[in-house]
């Protein structure tokens, strides 16, 4: 068995940009949803709690991809 060194995660900035992006466009999605359905604005409550919710799978995912290199 071959001993390969070990590949780094995504720096931590890469990961930051990419879960705040992803927190971004789903709270975004989620109140032109919210509105189309329901005629007024989502609150900016519910919009905050999608968004996080929607950044912790992002995060553990970032974390499991490793560049190639």
């Amino acid at each position: 068995m071959t001993d390969y060194p070990p590949r780094k995660h995504l720096p931590l900035w890469q990961r930051l940009l990419i879960t705040v992006l992803v927190m971004l466009v789903a709270s975004y999605v989620a109140g032109l949803i919210w509105e189309a359905v329901f005629g007024f604005a989502l609150p900016p409550y519910v919009a905050g709690l999608i968004g996080g919710l929607s950044a912790i799978p992002v995060w553990d995912l970032l974390q499991r991809i490793r560049p190639k290199g």
